[in-house]
């Protein structure tokens, strides 16, 4: 498995400055993202499945003028054919994380995590607090296995060099 990390945004004092980090970066990442059935400026279903650590409240617009419908839902809701175009997965068993990344595998559903800082289980994209900034790591694996297109900028981002600090 090939993960590499980046430090791209601070937070600023309290759990209002967390979400605005966390609503950054998801957009920033969503700007990388190419659906093949959706145009650039679409809105995205963004389903949250679990109990997110940093990422609630997600905000319906997101930096860089992106559109999301957020809501949350369960993980068998999530694969019974809720139609999402990005999987934020929180905390959740086990089982529900590896069915779900199972599932993903082959469809373009962008997927997030903040329960996961290595990036280890399957996500593309993994959310961790470090210090006063954000980070996120990219499981470049998880990302090779589907028909989601990631903009290769995003690998100078993740780089040794790293990106925006």
């Amino acid at each position: 498995m090939t993960v590499q990390a980046a430090s791209q945004s601070l937070i600023e004092d309290g759990p209002a400055g967390i979400s605005r980090a966390v609503n950054r970066m998801i957009g920033g990442i969503i700007g990388y993202a190419r659906w093949p059935a959706v145009p650039p400026s679409g809105t995205r279903r963004l389903c949250i499945i679990g109990q997110p650590r940093l990422a609630a409240p997600i905000s319906q617009r997101l930096p860089g003028g992106y559109l999301v419908r957020a809501e949350r839902m369960s993980a068998q809701a999530a694969m019974a054919g809720s139609r999402c175009d990005i999987l934020f997965l929180g905390q959740l068993a086990s089982s529900d994380r590896q069915r779900l990344i199972e599932w993903v595998r082959g469809r373009p559903i962008l997927t997030l995590t903040d329960d996961d800082p290595r990036c280890l289980y399957g996500a593309m994209f993994c959310l961790a607090a470090r210090g006063p900034g954000l980070s996120f790591s990219v499981n470049l694996d998880a990302v090779g296995r589907g028909p989601l297109r990631i903009d290769p900028r995003v690998l100078k981002i993740g780089g040794p060099e790293g990106g925006a600090r």
